[in-house]
């Protein structure tokens, strides 16, 4: 049985192969005709694909013999090259051996005419030639000794012509000979001195720089104190000086470009920047010494230690006023020295740019040029002088915010006090001024100090008034009334007392409410000044001014916690106590009434109808005195308290239908 079965898949699998042989016979057969009128249509094309063959192998042949052919064409014309060159070679020697002579006999006689320019010309057609190509040109010639001969003029002259320029270049610059200055200094590089000229003539410069930089010191340290640049007689001479320094690379770097050629500014650059390292000591020395700035500096850190101490009533503080002028000067001489640094980099890189060419070799040059600037001593005084500017700015800022605060005033016009407007002139002001240091750490950390004054101190005072509270007994009620009458009487308050209690912690209210409007325009003008300031800031500046702008940010934070914290103590002092009587009365009204007695009810002074005015009168007596911000603020505190209670009342009451 299981023969058969297995006999019988066999059978259908059999039966299947069958079924698809056919369909594919099928199928073949009806290809017939279409794969007949192929093969006819390639019997006709199978003679022109002959032809084609043929044709195909001629072309080819052609084609390879033209290759040989190029081949030992090219072959020539490099033999040919190769022969030219050669000549090249040869006619370059024969004129460097003609040369030699011409210049041998014309340098003499230039020297003997003094005509100096003309000598250094034949000396540096000389000096450009390949020494070693020259000697061995002239050892294949017969007349080997007069080539070698003129070699050895041009040797001694090239000697010669060196030491006179030399002599000449410094008797012109002891007799200031412009004129001769200049035209000695084009000579160095056509005796491939360019290194010897370059020192020479930025001796030259840097005495002269030093003249006028002693000059104008003398003339500040002279100045009578009526003078109306006196306050910034030193940030004057720091400019002076600089501008100088400026001016000599404007005008002499075409100079210098034209006869050394380019990728030379750096080494004048390096000359130049060690005078100015000296110069900038001495004004800065003597600008402590008059301006009295370390005996100021010790004299805040004093203040700094002693702050906590019994014994700080008795130090002798400086006035906020006098240090905003010495503030204002040392911005201006970090700003211009910021500027000088940056006209600097600006000029080499340039330089550098139009010189190198191979990427690695101006990575090195621009590396060198940073080293240059980063270890000079320019850089090392501008950073102490944005160290002790912070530390005046500082004591400036906190002691003149500490002052506003003192002097802190009310007006009856405004819901406001004084020190706001103090307040933040003040920081807005010493902002403003690390703008224009033109330095964006200096910013940083002024926008990180007033951050500091306004968290701390600031937001510290409007707390410390708003804990005195609010009395909340000095309502047009009755039950406050009595108590307020009481509390008098037993000489606990004074009527003033509690009035002035009231109208301090309202302005100190909305003295929180203004300066979170004051701190969000302040970050926004502050970025867009800085902005304007510093115009170039790569991202990670730009992160970095943005991280020190999110501390403002905090500060509003604190201030909107002031804010809370005083509406807080409304809601206690003032909006509880009085919401509690006013709602809880609904207990005490009849809740199963007649449609009769409902009517009545409604006509007369009905729950909602007092507690509306009684609400209303509550919101009257604030509505004057608090900012729009501070009033939306303790209206949502009242309906949240009035909800709250009338839940309470409402579900501990029992209502018939009608009610």
């Amino acid at each position: 049985m299981a023969s058969l079965e297995e006999m019988q898949k066999e059978l259908e699998k059999i039966e299947l192969q069958e079924i698809q042989l056919l369909e594919e016979m099928k199928h073949f057969v009806n290809q017939r005709s279409y794969v007949d009128a192929k093969i006819k249509v390639l019997s006709k094309v199978l003679p022109t694909l002959k032809t084609l063959k043929v044709e195909t192998q001629d072309l080819v042949n052609t084609i390879h013999t033209i290759a040989e052919s190029a081949e030992n064409i090219s072959d020539k014309v490099r033999t040919l090259d190769c022969a030219r060159n050669r000549v090249d070679e040869c006619q370059q020697r024969v004129g460097d051996l003609i040369d030699v002579g011409l210049c041998s006999e014309g340098v003499q006689a230039a020297i003997l005419n003094e005509d100096y320019e003309k000598g250094a010309g034949h000396v540096h057609r000389f000096l450009s030639m390949d020494q070693s190509l020259l000697t061995q040109a002239a050892t294949d010639i017969e007349n080997v000794s007069s080539v070698l001969k003129a070699v050895g003029t041009l040797q001694d002259a090239a000697s010669q012509l060196r030491t006179i320029v030399q002599h000449k270049f410094d008797e012109a610059v002891r007799v200031e000979d412009l004129s001769s200055i200049e035209r000695f200094f084009k000579i160095f590089p056509l005796l491939d001195m360019h290194d010897e000229g370059i020192k020479r003539f930025c001796n030259y410069l840097c005495d002269k720089l030093r003249d006028t930089a002693d000059k104008n010191l003398q003339t500040a340290l002279n100045a009578s104190v009526s003078d109306k640049r006196h306050h910034v007689k030193f940030a004057d001479t720091l400019t002076l000086l600089f501008e100088g320094l400026a001016r000599i690379v404007d005008i002499h770097q075409p100079l210098v470009e034209t006869y050394y050629g380019p990728g030379r500014l750096m080494s004048v650059v390096s000359f130049l920047q060690k005078e100015c390292d000296t110069q900038v000591k001495l004004i800065i020395i003597e600008f402590n010494k008059h301006r009295q700035l370390q005996k100021k500096i010790n004299q805040i850190s004093e203040i700094a230690k002693l702050s906590s101490s019994s014994s700080f009533s008795k130090i002798d503080k400086l006035d906020p006023k006098e240090l905003d002028i010495l503030i204002q000067e040392i911005t201006i001489m970090h700003f211009r020295m910021e500027l000088y640094i940056k006209f600097i980099r600006r000029k080499v890189l340039a330089d550098i740019e139009i010189s190198v060419l191979i990427t690695e070799e101006r990575n090195t040059q621009i590396l060198s040029l940073d080293n240059l600037i980063n270890s000079s001593d320019l850089s090392r005084r501008k950073h102490e002088l944005l160290s002790l500017y912070l530390q005046l700015e500082q004591y400036f800022m906190e002691e003149s915010v500490s002052k506003a605060v003192g002097i802190d005033s009310t007006d009856t016009s405004q819901q406001t006090s004084s020190m706001v407007d103090d307040t933040f002139f003040i920081i807005r002001k010493c902002i403003r001024r690390a703008i224009s240091s033109g330095s964006l750490d200096g910013i940083c950390a002024v926008i990180n100090i007033a951050c500091g004054v306004l968290e701390n101190d600031f937001c510290g005072i409007l707390r410390g008034r708003l804990k005195q509270g609010y009395p909340s007994g000095y309502l047009d009620l009755t039950q406050a009334y009595n108590v307020l009458q009481t509390s008098i009487q037993h000489g606990r308050l004074q009527p003033s007392d509690t009035e002035q209690i009231r109208t301090a912690f309202i302005i100190a209210l909305n003295n929180a409410d203004a300066s979170t409007d004051y701190v969000e325009t302040l970050c926004d003008s502050v970025l867009s000044d800085v902005k304007k300031a510093i115009p170039n800031m790569n991202t990670n500046e730009h992160g970095k001014l943005e991280s020190c702008l999110s501390g403002l940010s905090s500060v509003i934070s604190n201030l909107r916690d002031v804010i809370e914290y005083g509406m807080q103590q409304l809601r206690v002092s003032v909006i509880k106590p009085r919401i509690s009587p006013w709602v809880d009365s609904f207990l005490n009204i009849n809740h199963h009434l007649t449609d009769d007695e409902l009517s009545e009810y409604e006509a007369g002074e009905s729950f909602v109808q007092t507690l509306i005015m009684n609400l209303d009168s509550l919101l009257s007596s604030f509505k004057e005195s608090l900012t729009s911000s501070n009033y939306d603020g303790l209206i949502k505190i009242l309906i949240g308290e009035v909800t709250a209670r009338l839940e309470k009342v409402i579900f501990k009451s029992t209502f018939n239908r009608v009610n």
